[in-house]
Parts: C-alpha cells; structure tokens; sequence
C-alpha cells in the first residue's frame, strides 16, 4: 500500500481507503462487514470512510465496532455531516446545532475520542457559511476532529470557504469528496484546479463507476444476480451508468487492461489515482476478495499512451461539464 498527504497537511492516509456507502448496516450482513474491514487492515488500508447518513446512522455503528481493538493512532477515520438523521427541523444541514450534535454522535457510534477528518456531506444554501466553518473550527479546537473537508462542493463553493477561513482565522478545508471515475469527469474543468492550487486533495468516491467500470454488466444483458443493480439499495445509483454504449465501451477496455496486467476494475481505480490532486480512492466491498482484488490499484503507474487509448475508447461518454448531461444520482 502506498501513502500520500492529504492536501498541504501533514496527514498521510492510504491512497485506497475503504468506504461503507450501501454495504455496512444495509446491503450485507456485520459478519461479511466486519471481514471486509479486516480484509481491508490486513491489505495496508489505513484509511476509512462512513458518514453518519449512512443507513441510518447504523454504517458507524458497524465500522466503529469492526475497528474496535484496533489502534487508533494506526487508522485515519472520516465521517460527514448533513443529510436528516432524524425527523426534528434541526436533525439536517451545517447549522451549528446540527454540527456539534452530529459531531459528538457520530464519535459515539464510531466508538472513538476523536475524528481525523469531519467533512460537510453537502453545501448548505439555507446556513451562513460563516458559521459552518465556525463550528468546524471549534470541533479542531476541542480536539474532536483534527481535520475538516467537503464533499460534493463546487469550485466556488470552496473557494468562498477559503476565504472566510483567511478572513477569520479559521482552520481551511483540506479535502473534497466528489464522484470521479473514467466516465465522469466533471471536476477536472474547475474544482481540481482550485484545489490543487490552494492544497486541497480529492478523495474520490465511485472510482469503478458503482460496478459499471468492472466489466461484469454486458451490453444488451441482464445484470448478474447479487449484482448492485439488482440490489434494492444500489439500483438507483447505478442504472445511469447502464447503457449500452457506456456497457460496450467498457468491455473494449479488456485488451487495456489485460496488457497493463490488471483487471478491469483495477484499471479503474488505479486510474483516479493517475491524478496528482487524488489523494485517495474509495472502494467498497460486500465481500473480502472484492477488497483484495481493488487494493492492487495501489502503486500501479499508467504510461501516457495507455492513458490515451483509455480516452479514446471512451470519448463519447466521458462526462466533463454536467451542463451537457443529466448527472448519475449522487449518492447521500
């Protein structure tokens, strides 16, 4: 496993993290999750990646019990606040209520003293952005997180962030989380070049397109039983990304991937990490092998020409600029 910084910070975290979205507390049993997790420590993953949305708060409830025993100084935890967690008018969004209430619950369910990185799930339009930051900055100053990031914010979303942490003295964003992935490609016109400018990293969510990019979907085919697709909890991210263009594309990538020596998933993911300002990619798993299998991304090195062959292949379903295509369901 190889390691990089997370932004202009001092943070090293492992450039594949693992990342509970749909599997633990929903789409698999604690058992295959807690055996994920321990596949995922076993394979150098030091990094891992919930958020108290996360079936229902129960994802942190399943990660901090598979991590129980475990050092804490050897792992890098990171959660998000936003999305409702509960019925109450204040149970969503980055007001300061929500924030510190998120904050100190979400340290309960991971079973943990401290965050290493708390990041806003969403931007919220209905909050001044001044005190979100403020109550960030007071969660670095009570030692509950140590660092703080974004997910899903646009360029000048952050850069607004930026600015109010400079004016008042607050501690900066040091990451974002957006879905990034062979296909989609939108943060490369204008948030990747802000924040590789102001030292901010990307920690992409997504990088094998949800399964899409792993080769096991067949144009003109029905989805392999077990698959995300026909699972009631993924569907719906997934089917955007099922057509039969995207599909055959896909599967003329093999003979790419075959050549560098990895499978098609592996391909993928190492190719998010091709970008210097992806600090690291998230993979999911329902099973260990699945785990195995992804953490091989780490290290591997893309020539130049097979970068090209990968963009001429899927040219015409690249997506750069959401203007020009509906965007695939983000996830919460």
């Amino acid at each position: 496993m190889e390691f990089r910084h997370l932004g202009r910070s001092g943070l090293m975290i492992s450039e594949i993290a693992y990342g509970n979205w749909l599997t633990h507390g929903s789409q698999v049993e604690e058992d295959a999750a807690s055996a994920c997790v321990a596949a995922a420590l076993d394979e150098g993953i030091t990094t891992f990646d919930t958020a108290d949305v996360y079936a229902g708060t129960k994802a942190e409830e399943v990660l901090g019990r598979a991590l129980h025993g475990v050092r804490r100084d050897s792992v890098e935890i990171f959660t998000k606040v936003y999305w409702p967690t509960g019925t109450g008018i204040n149970n969503r969004g980055l007001s300061r209520k929500h924030i510190m209430e998120s904050a100190h619950a979400s340290l309960r369910r991971l079973q943990t003293d401290y965050l290493d990185l708390y990041q806003a799930h969403r931007y919220d339009h209905e909050t001044p952005l001044e005190e979100t930051m403020r109550a960030f900055d007071d969660l670095v100053r009570q030692g509950k997180t140590l660092y703080i990031g974004v997910s899903e914010w646009r360029s000048e979303q952050i850069a607004a962030a930026l600015k109010i942490a400079a004016e008042m003295g607050l501690d900066r964003i040091i990451s974002n989380q957006p879905q990034y992935n062979m296909i989609w490609r939108v943060i490369e016109s204008e948030v990747a070049p802000l924040c590789e400018q102001e030292g901010i990293s990307q920690i992409v969510w997504s990088p094998i397109a949800q399964g899409a990019l792993t080769g096991k979907y067949l144009p003109g085919g029905a989805p392999p039983a077990g698959s995300r697709a026909t699972d009631a909890h993924g569907s719906g991210f997934i089917s955007d990304y099922l057509t039969d263009d995207i599909l055959q594309r896909v599967q003329e990538l093999r003979p790419v991937a075959d050549e560098a020596g990895l499978t098609l998933s592996q391909l993928a993911v190492a190719w998010t990490l091709q970008n210097p300002n992806v600090a690291a990619a998230i993979i999911g798993a329902t099973r260990p092998e699945q785990v195995r299998e992804n953490v091989k991304a780490s290290g591997v090195r893309l020539d130049p020409a097979v970068l090209q062959r990968i963009d001429d292949i899927l040219g015409p379903v690249i997506v750069r600029d959401p203007a020009q295509t509906a965007s695939p369901p983000a996830r919460p």
